[in-house]
């Protein structure tokens, strides 16, 4: 999370809101509602594999108006480069929410390597993505 919250204070964005929340499908929605009243911007990390408290997917992508299937794609892309096939172990996504405004939600791995790996692919494209998103 501070890595993130670095990255962004790096590339000019000052207005930053993190909280750590349990692996809870209520509590992963909580957080997510009130992180959409904040910002433009949502990033999660954490609770995109393969176990059974892997949630994290489960309770965003039905609030998904458009998924952005790329993300997942380049971010699996990516990290076939730096770890191999253990890359099909993730299910990082994004997508687009709808509301009074557009809003994009991007879903991260725990793994500071991973974060990194998101992180710059999110800084290339997260102003691209909320231009097209708001038309």
């Amino acid at each position: 999370g501070y890595y993130i919250i670095e990255e962004l204070k790096k590339a000019g964005n000052e207005n930053t809101y993190y909280k750590i929340v349990p692996d809870e499908k209520l509590a992963i929605l909580r957080a997510l509602l009130e992180a959409l009243e904040k910002a433009e911007v949502v990033i999660t990390t954490g609770g995109t594999g393969i176990t059974g408290r892997d949630v994290t997917i489960e309770v965003i992508r039905p609030l998904f108006d458009k998924e952005l299937v790329g993300f997942g794609e380049i971010f699996r892309l990516k990290s076939f480069e730096e770890i191999g096939t253990a890359a099909v172990l993730t299910r990082a996504t994004a997508g687009i929410i709808r509301d009074r405004e557009s809003k994009v939600v991007f879903c991260l791995p725990g793994s500071l390597n991973a974060v990194k790996t998101g992180v710059e692919i999110i800084r290339k494209e997260a102003y691209h993505v909320l231009k097209h998103a708001g038309e």
